[in-house]
């Protein structure tokens, strides 16, 4: 087996069109899992970028759909991610729709297996949790996602619900990794979201850090705790490899 990926922007097609994509596809035919990454508010940006690269090092082919690539085509990631947010955010049905044609690219790869996996930070935990839901996937992981469960304070810019009532829904396992110190999730709303998952009789793995709050993955801000975020990688790692394949 090679250890040789390619990375690079590409186009995948919607329902409603194409949309720009960031892709890291690995360079040999042995079959492969795979990961649908979904970037943080900030946008389709080089730290997502660089975690996409993360997941083709690993041995995964990995997709990263621009989610604001409709709103503003083209434009600088805080440009596309402050336009995107003076819209409220991208809506639920388009992620969805997004997810689904990034994972069919992924299993129609000569070197698929057929599984494949999605991730999310912050408003992307919640919307890989979203996906878990409504789009055929083998594995989720949630990093830190505001909102899956909780109430949306008032004067909050993205136009988003609350997924508990939904959380009967899900399609696949769930890993969760979460900052104590975190306010969104907190760890009573991470508490909450353990008892639906328990009452619902889904398989799934918490892992909690103290000392850690949001954006602990987040190796460019203050909030990045590397004790953390070296645990939580190996956690994502194992998780990956027992539901996508090694």
């Amino acid at each position: 087996m090679s250890d040789a990926f390619l990375s690079q922007t590409i186009t995948i097609g919607t329902e409603d069109g194409e949309i720009e994509a960031y892709a890291a596809l690995v360079q040999d035919s042995a079959p492969r899992g795979a990961v649908v990454v979904i970037h943080h508010m900030p946008g389709y940006d080089e730290a997502t970028k660089e975690i996409t690269r993360h997941f083709g090092a690993l041995g995964y082919n990995a997709v990263m759909p621009n989610l604001y690539h409709r709103v503003a085509p083209g434009a600088a990631p805080d440009d596309a991610a402050a336009t995107a947010r003076a819209q409220g955010g991208v809506p639920d049905e388009q992620l969805v729709g997004d997810v689904t044609a990034a994972a069919a690219y992924l299993r129609a790869l000569p070197n698929s297996n057929g599984k494949v996996g999605s991730i999310g930070h912050c408003s992307g935990g919640r919307q890989s949790v979203l996906a878990g839901l409504s789009v055929d996937l083998d594995a989720v992981v949630d990093c830190y996602g505001a909102f899956v469960t909780g109430t949306v304070p008032e004067g909050f810019p993205l136009k988003v619900q609350p997924l508990g009532e939904r959380v009967a829904e899900l399609r696949c396992p769930v890993l969760g990794l979460f900052g104590n110190d975190d306010q969104y999730p907190s760890p009573e709303q991470v508490d909450e979201f353990q008892a639906l998952l328990e009452k619902s009789g889904k398989t799934f793995e918490f892992h909690r850090y103290e000392g850690a709050g949001h954006a602990f993955f987040a190796v460019d801000r203050p909030s990045y705790r590397p004790e953390a975020a070296k645990d939580g990688w190996a956690k994502i790692g194992a998780f990956y490899a027992k539901y996508l394949g090694a």
